[in-house]
């Protein structure tokens, strides 16, 4: 998987020999040599990972990155801290200031290469998140603004086979978090799959593979968005390397520091609650490309594809054919015009209660279009569909609707024309025949059913 890296360092050979080793692996690669290009260059440009030395004069690796991280068009992109310095107070300060990871000069290809494939994955994936999201919000599907995101209270899973390593991590967490230990990596895997901000995995547990235990949980549905922090001896770089390469998100070196455990902690589950978020309302503007905002019913886009299938599926299959009726609601205009369009949105709302809650689990009633309506009834014979209409039209006439507050009773009725599918129907020749049987049931009187065979 190729990138766009931005370089930037003071040193022009630290920056000439890091870009040729990244073009040598067909990687894209811009240059900075100072801060504040780099600021400029990552705004414009929007590398997926940015490579950043932290000793620089003026405007040190740190400021830079508390200013990507404060930036909207700049927090997304991975930062990587280079440094010569291996302090514990550096790694801290770095992670506090938004830093991803941090490679230690001078760098190790190995390391180098596995870091930013692993950056780049996760990159990838909040990107195309993130243009779901924006493109939601361009078509007006997805609305309002996120609750605030925090990176404490996480519900926090360790396993780990050592009990006076898992209880000090657990001591630590304790303070803003929720933190649960699990010995097996068995009974660990059922935790997974329940309400879970982070895995923490010893990956040097002495009873059991502690990677095989992250490759299962990248591996299983419902558990591969999790987060994994795995705990690693520094100097075992052959299982270092593996971790990140399996889908490990970070690595947390033995003996265990209590400040870098919680920064990098807070940055794991701030990351995760950030694309839960997205994943919700990518899903909230699915449904709402679906659905009819007003009454809760889908919508006619999402009954055609449906009816679609049903329909070549009953004239290929020779199944049972496929009922549809459509309903207009009697004199709508006049309760506009005599009561305001805000008591004919009650009226619409009540109608599609009554409607949902006397059809069939199996079948779709689907708001058509201003007052009009269409029930889709799979494998239904004619006589059923009409007494499932009869049964319709005599529940909303029977009770008056209730508006203003239950200060107005309304008597509504309503005209149903009901049509089943037959052996050269599409679904347009199907509404179009029930159509003609609501304006029939509308020119004898309404408040009536009329079914139409083919």
């Amino acid at each position: 998987m190729s990138a766009r890296i931005l370089v930037v360092d003071d040193i022009e050979a630290n920056v000439r020999l890091l870009q040729a080793k990244l073009e040598a692996e067909y990687y894209e690669v811009l240059t900075a040599p100072d801060g504040p290009t780099a600021l400029a260059l990552a705004a414009s440009e929007r590398p997926d990972i940015i490579l950043l030395d932290v000793m620089m004069p003026g405007m040190d690796g740190f400021a830079v990155c508390r200013r990507l991280k404060d930036e909207a068009e700049t927090r997304h992109i991975p930062v990587v801290l280079l440094t010569a310095l291996d302090g514990r107070a550096d790694r801290v300060a770095g992670l506090e200031a938004g830093a991803d990871d941090f490679l230690t000069k001078p760098i190790d290809d190995v390391m180098l290469f596995a870091r930013v494939r692993s950056l780049v994955r996760l990159k990838s994936v909040i990107d195309e998140l993130r243009e779901r999201d924006a493109s939601g919000r361009r078509k007006g599907v997805i609305a309002g603004v996120a609750s605030r995101l925090r990176g404490t209270g996480g519900r926090i899973l360790v396993v780990d086979d050592q009990a006076r390593q898992a209880d000090r991590v657990c001591s630590e967490l304790t303070i803003h978090h929720r933190p649960v230990v699990e010995r097996e990596p068995g009974t660990a895997i059922i935790a997974a799959r329940g309400p879970v901000d982070l895995i923490i995995v010893n990956a040097a547990a002495k009873t059991f593979d502690g990677l095989r235990f992250a490759a299962q949980i990248r591996s299983e549905e419902a558990t591969r968005g999790l987060p994994i922090l795995a705990i690693v001896d520094f100097d075992d770089r052959a299982r270092l390397v593996r971790a990140l390469e399996i889908g490990v998100n970070d690595v947390l070196a033995r003996p265990i520091d209590p400040q870098e455990l919680a920064a990098r902690v807070t940055t794991q589950i701030l990351r995760k609650r950030y694309a839960d978020y997205l994943r919700e309302n990518l899903d909230q503007s699915l449904e709402l490309a679906v659905t009819d905002q007003l009454t809760g019913l889908h919508n006619r886009r999402y009954m055609e594809t449906q009816l679609e299938a049903l329909v070549k599926r009953a004239v290929l299959g020779g199944s049972h054919p496929v009922a549809v009726m459509v309903i207009d609601i009697d004199h709508f205009k006049k309760i506009n015009d005599s009561f305001g369009h805000a008591v004919g949105d009650e009226v619409l709302r009540e109608f599609a209660v009554r409607l949902a809650s006397n059809v069939r689990a199996i079948d779709l009633p689907v708001r058509f279009g201003g007052e009009e309506f269409l029930v889709v009834m799979p494998e239904t014979q004619l006589a059923d569909a009409h007494r499932i209409a009869e049964r319709i039209r005599m529940h909303v006439a029977g009770s008056p609707f209730r508006v203003m507050n239950g200060e107005e009773l309304l008597t509504v009725t309503i005209s149903i024309g009901v049509s089943t599918s037959a052996a050269d129907d599409d679904q347009m020749k199907l509404i179009k025949r029930a159509d003609e049987a609501m304006y029939e049931a509308k020119a004898h009187g309404r408040n009536q059913v009329v079914a139409k065979a083919a």
